[in-house]
């Protein structure tokens, strides 16, 4: 499933790679996927019923790799926070979304997502990765296998000389400890010299302070500052993901703004 944003150019990447594998690339543009993200979301009520239900289907669906009713329910999401995602056909997601809301589960639009995943830890396309950056430098390494060695995948010859000698630039989450909002593309300083650039930004409602993912300098240490509109401001390097289940993974977060 291609992101919205990036569908055209995914699209293209795919039927590329099709010309030397003879497969066939049929667009499904007769679905919809609904994301049903929260541990509380759906806790109240009708909704309580309906969230069992989709557990056990899916967990149903997830052993037996079945269908649920023309449905294909997945405990995936990109929140950090447990949820599903429903793949289901077009027609049925406007009355679905409907359906849901009258038990009670809000809507909510990307910026309340985009909070959730910097807090969870999450790269977004466009802001901390994109064609110009390599995984080892946005914190994806863990997704990349170079062993075994023979395995052949697209990318490789690019990534072996990385992989070998580290990358010189890394992406690390920060807290701000002084007063102030981090947002993408402020520019990071390094005691001892060097910049970093901020690649997302936002407070965090549920540490109540500003947090940000960073690309720095590979040997950056604990503390940096960040120049927030010509004032230098104080931010600890830390290592993401900042929330978790709601609750706080920073040590001594709290605290004065």
């Amino acid at each position: 499933m291609v992101n919205a944003g990036t569908r055209d150019k995914d699209l293209a990447w795919i039927r590329r790679q099709r010309e030397a594998s003879g497969v066939e690339v049929i667009e499904r543009t007769d679905l919809a996927m609904l994301a049903i993200p929260g541990p509380r979301g759906t806790c109240q009520g009708g909704a309580a019923l309906e969230r069992r239900r989709f557990r056990r289907r899916a967990r149903a669906a997830h052993v037996r790799g079945r269908e649920i009713g023309g449905w294909f329910v997945a405990r995936t999401g990109y929140t950090g926070e447990d949820g599903f995602e429903i793949m289901m056909p077009a027609a049925d997601a406007v009355p679905a979304w409907r359906r849901l809301n009258s038990f009670g589960v809000a809507s909510c639009g990307l910026g309340a997502r985009d909070t959730l995943r910097l807090e969870a830890g999450m790269n977004l396309y466009g802001n901390d990765m994109d064609e110009s950056t390599q995984p080892f430098e946005s914190g994806l390494g863990w997704t990349v296998a170079m062993e075994p060695r023979e395995r052949a995948f697209i990318g490789r010859e690019a990534l072996e000389p990385i992989a070998r000698g580290g990358s010189p630039r890394k992406l690390v989450g920060l807290l701000l400890t002084d007063r102030g909002v981090l947002r993408s593309h402020q520019r990071v300083l390094i005691p001892g010299g060097g910049e970093g650039e901020i690649t997302s930004g936002t407070f965090s409602p549920t540490l109540e302070r500003s947090i940000a993912f960073a690309r720095v300098p590979a040997g950056t240490g604990a503390a940096v500052q960040v120049d927030v509109r010509g004032k230098l401001l104080n931010a600890r390097v830390v290592k993401p993901p900042f929330v978790r289940f709601g609750q706080s993974l920073i040590g001594s977060s709290k605290g004065p703004l």
